[in-house]
């Protein structure tokens, strides 16, 4: 993982809380909330197997930073935090939601973009080979890296309109008919 440069963590807490969301801090080992009992945190807890530390004050963990989330069930307040953040950070972090209600920030090189240009070099492919889906704007990152990319049905209108195609939603098995239709019929 990639840390965040501390003056770009400290500005974007303060972007986040300016828009009304609660900011979390990640470093490579521990998850900092400030409210333990906050939004999101008990769903936060059963997806990443692990519960958080409560840090009332985060200036002690600004250096060690992998990843900070905005989170709020205003989405509004969200999108507009993430436009926010990208204007004023976007040369220093990567800023995009990967759910609704969460603002992922991270170094710029920590995204799912990475990911295609880890894969093409790893596999010793180009990556125009690469077929890339998602239904988030942080999947419009990797989008824009691979060959081919597919937008979940359930997805918003603007990553929609990222994608090369778009699929099913993933209550229709959106990702299966895109692998049989999409990747696994196209010729040439």
């Amino acid at each position: 993982m990639r840390d965040l440069p501390k003056d770009a963590t400290a500005r974007a807490i303060e972007l986040i809380n300016d828009h009304g969301l609660v900011a979390w801090l990640y470093t490579d080992t521990v998850w900092y909330v400030q409210d333990p009992k906050g939004p999101h945190v008990d769903r936060e807890s059963k997806t990443v197997g692990f519960g958080p530390e409560v840090a009332s004050d985060y200036s002690s963990y600004l250096a060690e930073a992998a990843k900070i989330v905005g989170v709020s069930d205003d989405l509004e307040a969200v999108a507009e935090c993430e436009k926010a953040v990208q204007a004023e950070l976007g040369e220093h972090v990567s800023a995009a939601r990967s759910q609704p209600y969460y603002l992922d920030v991270t170094h710029p090189a920590a995204n799912k973009g990475s990911v295609v240009d880890f894969l093409a070099a790893v596999y010793l492919t180009p990556q125009s080979t690469i077929a890339t889906i998602g239904d988030m704007p942080n999947d419009v990152l990797m989008f824009k890296k691979s060959g081919m990319s597919i937008a979940m049905g359930n997805a918003s209108k603007e990553v929609q309109a990222e994608a090369n195609f778009v699929s099913h939603s993933n209550e229709e098995e959106g990702f299966a008919h895109a692998m049989q239709q999409l990747v696994l019929n196209r010729r040439g």
